[in-house]
């Protein structure tokens, strides 16, 4: 069983626990920010064991703001866990691959992967991205399973390795075309990143770990800063013209519009990658090597194809389809269900994400939606919705 050190966010100091130590349940928390938000009109909600901002002007303006600009996000209810092991990184990324069926040892250093934490029977527990750090490797998970999956990582790997939850750092978010002007500003040398790789910052004497990654689809960075320094560099970023502050409602139409499965909505226990329509997640070695949790079902799935299947949906008229609807066929029978749904902004029509039957699973094909009574006509959609932006090459 591996060992769990949670760092006191007052203190600096580490408390190392086991299994039986942690907490079943957290009482509500606080992000570090959260006079932060509140003194600039943040509204804020109950999301993931945490009091969050949902908005600050208004969804509809936040997000076309990121579109075309940068919005900061807080995202400080995410799990970030440091994996160490006295054998090195190399010992680290070998064991996670027992439950992750991407390519961990091949990361190099500063290089990232977004990959799923999977159950014994090959269900999702959780999709995350690991980074390797040097000696060490850097995982970023949901806020709402940060700390099962903390609890099935200390079940799951060998006694070596260590797992450190820290708690007094923050996570900031800053997404958009111009997000890099705006934090090249600040901490020059970022604009040298590209997606999906993450470096060591310095901005006034506080370190930084910098990501060019996201969760809207568009170009953006992941800033891991210590709390006592967020509030200060939050408001050095608002200081920049092109940078106004996001809340969660922007965050799920923008992700939505760019085609993320959210965990616990998209993504749950019983969805498997071949049915989230996750395959790029499956690294070419990992499955030849078949040496994962539940590879013999996820690999029979994409070799026979799913009974179901994650789609986008474009649906007609103007009212929104939530998470819970019904896809129904001809005689009214319940046949899928849809996972999330809203207004895109950006296209100006409402959009979905459903699992349906296989055989419906081709973009163009007329599906029926149901509703509090109401009947919807729907048309399944490639995915992404609105085009990635992401920066693959230098400048």
């Amino acid at each position: 069983m591996s060992d769990l050190a949670i760092t006191d966010p007052q203190t600096g100091q580490s408390e190392i626990l086991n299994v039986e130590d942690a907490p079943e349940e957290l009482p509500p928390q606080l992000l570090p920010l959260d006079a932060w938000h509140r003194a600039r009109g943040g509204r804020m909600v109950p999301f993931a064991g945490y009091e969050m901002p949902v908005q600050y002007e208004g969804i509809m303006a936040e997000h076309l703001w990121v579109r075309k600009s940068a919005g900061l996000f807080d995202v400080s209810h995410m799990g970030q866990v440091v994996l160490t092991s006295d054998d090195g990184a190399d010992a680290v990324a070998l064991a996670l691959e027992a439950v992750l069926p991407g390519d961990v040892t091949g990361l190099g250093d500063g290089r990232m992967r977004y990959s799923l934490l999977l159950a014994e029977d090959g269900g999702v527990l959780d999709d995350l991205m690991v980074t390797r750090r040097g000696d060490e490797l850097y995982m970023v998970v949901n806020g709402a399973t940060k700390y099962d999956d903390i609890g099935y990582l200390l079940d799951t790997l060998p006694d070596d390795v260590t797992m450190n939850l820290g708690e007094e750092q923050a996570l900031l978010a800053v997404q958009g075309p111009k997000a890099v002007d705006a934090l090249a500003r600040l901490v020059p040398g970022v604009e040298a990143l590209v997606f999906m790789t993450a470096g060591a910052f310095d901005w006034n004497g506080a370190d930084l770990w910098i990501s060019r990654s996201g969760y809207t689809g568009e170009d953006g960075f992941e800033v891991s800063i210590s709390a006592e320094h967020a509030a200060a560099f939050a408001d050095a970023l608002l200081e920049q013209p092109e940078v106004k502050p996001i809340g969660l409602g922007a965050r799920d139409s923008l992700r939505l519009e760019a085609g993320l499965p959210l965990y616990g909505h998209d993504l749950d226990p019983e969805t498997t990658p071949v049915m989230a329509d996750l395959g790029f997640a499956l690294s070419k070695r990992r499955r030849e090597a078949a040496d994962f949790a539940g590879a013999e079902r996820i690999l029979a799935e994409r070799e026979a194809g799913p009974a179901s299947k994650r789609v986008g949906l474009i649906v007609a008229g103007r009212q929104p389809v939530r998470e819970g609807a019904t896809v129904v066929d001809a005689d009214g029978a319940e046949i899928g269900r849809v996972t999330s749904g809203g207004f895109a902004p950006s296209l100006g029509s409402p959009i979905a994400m459903a699992y349906v039957p296989a055989a419906l699973a081709a973009p163009g094909t007329a599906v029926r939606l149901v509703q509090r009574g109401k009947t919807h006509d729907a048309t399944v959609a490639a995915m992404p919705f609105v085009p990635h932006r992401y920066v693959r090459k230098a400048a």
